[in-house]
């Protein structure tokens, strides 16, 4: 802009003088320059020709915002400039903002996407970190800022991507936005700090435990009058020859080639964790009991719990243990009742359970024991039991067969010592059919050889058997006399089972890789912590009717990513902006059950300012927000 002058005739003087107005030029859509008057100054007596060009210059300055070094040393000059720059802005001749919208235009041919990272699953978890108020516990225990915000970081990870620490210090650093949500420095992440949180975290375990006990109690109102005890395996890779934890046991998953680890839990229907225990792999289920039931107290709220258990944990000796310490119990016999009676007056009651099959409750009692008895007959466990009792029967009377064709054959086996070892590997292998077969073998006693094998079904033990298809007893030291109310409770106990399959499956607890024991007795306890974060996440929304699995969850989430966005702007400078995307309508469903932001952050913008310098690489950056 500058000042341009015609001669008028002056009322004032009455005189000819020079009359100024402020003009702008610029080129229009024919590429022709005009003219543009933003402002009437009018007779400007009091004012020199180099008066008037300092205003020009500091009118410009202001609107191309310009910084000057040293300020105006003339009283008149700055005067006049502060009377036009207020004109022209108020009576909008321009638009004081024209270089922050110039500045943000962008050529679309300069535009590019990188360091795009996963940030919806993380997001969902740090909040949940929150709620449970796990920082201010470590904080309670000592912990500073820094090991704070890495165990934190370290537990979202195992939640959303279980794996070992090489395998989660590559995903932090290539694959996940963790480190901007919990605010610890990305490049400060090793394998071995990993490590060295892991057992620092299982340092506190009990008070970890008891802690989020009670603080999931009282976030969802929970009394615990229910609770489940059960045990599950998880094997080692490797031959962890030193190790007093790892030994060779009877593995869940069939893995008898591998040394085992025990890992037993207590847990409320909720799927809420209340206390775990460690154990070797070789140690019985029923002696794992007594500890567990020592910690009830101070990790529940209830006074008189009803404690749900598995047969293999429900000895008398445990059941008595259960009792004496005041709480009820609630389990499968470990034995079927042969002696028993139907109460009388009490019919018995058809139920329906969750996967639409039809079960039958029975009251009973027995001469030899108080407690209550419930005998249940299921027709889909009768179908089963039948499907693999004809399996084992087929099996066994296959290798009699073979026997016996090797008995008549030239060449085969005949002597009896031989034979009879054969039949004997056949009842070891089938050793649950084999008693329902009398078995005859002929033989020549000059010869000592085996000269026939015949072999038939007992059809009255067989029967007797078959009738005992589908039936088992559920047994109680409940006053509750209702077998709809006794089927209700023994339900809730799949609920440790989903427990289990969450964190084998989900969380990826098996099989474990660590060579010490303390690094094992660490990695299980920190996918135990994870599960506290996924169990709280999947109450809240299951209480909304999303039973989603955990897997699912995170592949919902994981569509809400982070990314930096950079371009060149109308001055040449690269203009950089970090932003979240917007989440899709399932993720949106998920954060609105959650009360959460839809947004981790809103944007974080800076601006590269070019440079005239080829050897100098630094960036200024002269905006930044963040939400």
């Amino acid at each position: 802009m500058y000042f341009k002058s015609t001669i008028r005739h002056n009322p004032s003087s009455g005189k000819l003088d020079a009359y100024y107005r402020l003009v702008e030029s610029y080129r229009n859509l024919d590429d022709r320059i005009c003219h543009r008057t933003l402002l009437n100054v009018g007779f400007v007596t009091d004012l020199n020709v180099d008066q008037l060009n300092a205003i020009r210059i500091e009118l410009n300055n202001l609107y191309q915002k310009q910084p000057t070094l040293f300020e105006q040393p003339d009283p008149l000059v700055k005067h006049y400039t502060e009377i036009f720059w207020s004109q022209l802005i108020s009576e909008k001749r321009i638009d004081a903002d024209w270089m922050e919208k110039a500045a943000k235009r962008v050529d679309i041919d300069t535009i590019q996407h990188n360091n795009v990272r996963e940030i919806g699953a993380e997001w969902i978890c740090y909040n949940t970190w929150n709620k449970l108020k796990l920082t201010e516990f470590l904080q309670s225990c000592g912990w500073n800022e820094t090991q704070i915000k890495l165990a934190s970081t370290q537990i979202i990870s195992r939640a959303v991507y279980p794996a070992s620490e090489l395998k989660t210090c590559s995903w932090i650093k290539e694959n996940s936005a963790i480190c901007e949500v919990t605010g610890y420095d990305i490049e400060q992440i090793t394998k071995d700090k990993l490590y060295e949180s892991a057992l620092k975290l299982y340092e506190v375990k009990d008070g970890l435990e008891k802690h989020l006990s009670q603080r999931t109690n009282h976030l969802f109102n929970l009394e615990d009058k229910i609770i489940l005890y059960d045990l599950t395996n998880t094997y080692f890779e490797g031959s962890k020859q030193n190790s007093s934890l790892a030994q060779f046991g009877r593995s869940k998953e069939k893995r008898n080639d591998a040394k085992l680890v025990v890992l037993a839990m207590v847990v409320n229907v909720e799927g809420f964790i209340k206390y775990t225990a460690i154990h070797e792999g070789n140690i019985a289920d029923c002696n794992t009991l007594s500890v567990m039931i020592d910690k009830l107290a101070s990790h529940t709220c209830a006074h008189k719990a009803v404690v749900v258990l598995d047969a293999g944990i429900s000895t008398e000796q445990n059941l008595a243990l259960i009792q004496k310490k005041g709480y009820n119990y609630l389990c499968v016999s470990r034995t079927k009742l042969k002696d028993y009676m139907t109460v009388q007056n009490r019919s018995a009651v058809l139920m329906e359970t969750k996967s639409k099959q039809q079960v039958t409750l029975k009251a009973i009692q027995t001469s030899s024991n108080t407690d209550y008895y419930l005998e249940v007959k299921s027709d889909a466990k009768t179908a089963k039991e039948a499907g693999m009792n004809a399996r084992f029967e087929k099996g066994f009377e296959e290798q009699l067969q073979k026997i016996q064709k090797s008995i008549n054959s030239k060449g085969g086996i005949k002597k009896i010592d031989k034979v009879y070892e054969r039949i004997g590997r056949a009842k070891e292998r089938y050793p649950s059919i084999h008693q329902y077969y009398n078995i005859t073998v002929s033989e020549d006693e000059l010869l000592k050889q085996a000269t026939a094998l015949e072999w038939k079904k007992d059809e009255a033990k067989n029967n007797a058997n078959k009738d005992g298809f589908g039936v088992y007893f559920l047994r109680t030291n409940l006053s509750v006399k209702d077998e709809a109310v006794i089927w209700n409770i023994y339900n809730t106990i799949r609920e440790i089972e989903n427990s289990f399959r969450t964190l084998k499956t989900d969380l990826d607890l098996r099989p474990i890789y660590h060579k010490s024991d303390k690094g094992a007795m660490a990695h299980l306890h920190l996918g135990i912590l994870a599960y506290w974060l996924v169990n709280t996440i999947r109450h809240q929304l299951k209480n909304k009717q999303v039973n989603s699995s955990w897997t699912e969850i995170v592949r919902i989430a994981n569509t809400q990513k982070v990314i930096t966005t950079t371009g060149q702007n109308t001055f040449e400078r690269k203009v950089s902006i970090r932003k979240c995307s917007t989440p899709n309508k399932n993720l949106q469903e998920i954060l609105n059950i959650l009360n959460l932001k839809h947004q981790p952050f809103r944007k974080r913008k800076s601006v590269v300012h070019k440079t005239t310098l080829k050897n100098l690489k630094d960036q200024c950056l002269w905006d930044s927000s963040s939400g």
